[in-house]
């Protein structure tokens, strides 16, 4: 039963592609809600919002039907990436990322300026370690199909 794990940096699109992958009868599980993630404060005083792991592990563990689809960039998912048959970096170009940001409904982050700073610093220093990892890269300034069409190839 193939597992896919789709990450990227904000605006590349991995909400809208989870929701045509749904759409198109796959389980997909976006991990970007309180149900699969907490809040830790690091040794520094940062505070980061990483995956609940045995949440993560439960759901991996517990995929026996079908393809699964799971959305997210945390911290500490690489954590998991043993147990995903590919590991897929979403990415598009700075531009891109922007406006769609900027247009999205569903999401109120990336809005203040302050925000697309830290999104934009984020894919300087955490794209190229996402890249590293990744074993399959999708540049979704495509037509969304296409990149859907893309995660569906390799999982025939």
């Amino acid at each position: 039963m193939p597992k896919v794990l789709v990450t990227g940096m904000s605006g590349t699109g991995k909400s809208t592609v989870l929701e045509k992958l749904g759409e198109n009868g796959h389980r997909v599980v976006d991990t970007d809600t309180d149900a699969w993630c907490r809040w830790v404060t690091e040794d520094d005083g940062d505070t980061d919002w990483i995956w609940r792991e045995d949440a993560i592990t439960e759901l991996l563990d517990g995929h026996r039907e079908g393809k699964l689809f799971v959305s997210g960039c945390k911290s500490n998912q690489y954590k998991f990436y043993k147990s995903f048959d590919h590991v897929v970096l979403l990415s598009a170009p700075e531009q891109v990322m922007l406006e769609r940001i900027a247009q999205r409904s569903n999401n109120p982050y990336g809005k203040s300026k302050q925000e697309r700073e830290m999104i934009l610093e984020h894919r300087a220093l955490v794209e190229p370690l996402l890249r590293r990892a990744a074993t399959v890269e999708i540049d979704t300034s495509v037509p969304v199909d296409e990149v859907v069409r893309q995660l569906e190839q390799l999982t025939a």
